[in-house]
């Protein structure tokens, strides 16, 4: 089924792009949740048309990408998201977020797949290469700031990280060690059942020999 972006989604696109995913995937996650459209003939049409606008905008020479890395150089994006305790996202800021930022703040356009980030997903500074033609490339500066607040220092943005990574490696091991309980009383449960199944020939056997010694025995 095709479907068109109506924002980014990590590992399947970016916001506009059209893309064949499984109908259930589709009608059950991406449509109700507003992340994609169907893809009707007209619809892919008229983006279309939106793409060939937005590309008359970008750089079309070296000359003009100098010009826009100088400015760009000098710019800092600034993004004011909603965050949790230790500074990670409550969602993600996605390189079409950068490319909308640097057209909303300084109407120049740059291709979104030429924004060389993954989806950012904590709070921070970040220096972005966008690539604006040919060899002409330039460092973009953009905060991920909390929002309602400003960043903290370098070393308490480390430190909540590292606190944030500790927190996930004990849930980790806690749920290894939940998997290894389970685990062992599955193996203790089979182990009890295949004890049963062999101890049932030697009752049998028993009660055969007994059996026989009764037979055998002088009237």
């Amino acid at each position: 089924m095709q479907i068109i972006l109506l924002t980014d989604v990590e590992k399947l696109g970016l916001r506009g792009d059209v893309v064949d995913v499984a109908r259930g995937y589709a009608r059950n996650y991406l449509l109700p949740r507003r992340f994609a459209e169907v893809a009707t003939p007209a619809r892919v049409a008229e983006l279309g048309r939106v793409e060939a606008q937005r590309a008359t905008r970008e750089a079309r020479s070296t000359e003009q990408a100098e010009e826009i890395a100088e400015l760009l150089s000098k710019a800092v994006l600034r993004f004011d998201v909603k965050s949790g305790p230790t500074g990670a996202l409550f969602g993600s800021v996605t390189p079409t977020d950068i490319a909308d930022q640097i057209w909303s703040q300084h109407k120049v356009r740059v291709d979104r797949r030429k924004v060389g980030i993954d989806p950012i997903k904590r709070i921070g500074r970040y220096s972005i290469p966008i690539a604006l033609f040919e060899d002409v490339q330039v460092e973009v500066k953009a905060l991920v700031v909390p929002e309602g607040g400003e960043l903290p220092p370098e070393e308490e943005l480390v430190a909540l990280e590292a606190a944030e990574a500790e927190a996930a490696a004990a849930a980790d091991a806690e749920h290894a060690d939940a998997e290894s309980v389970v685990a062992e009383a599955i193996a203790e449960e089979e182990l009890a059942e295949e004890e049963l199944v062999a101890d049932e020939p030697l009752e049998a056997d028993s009660v055969v020999a007994e059996y026989h010694e009764s037979s055998t025995e002088p009237a």
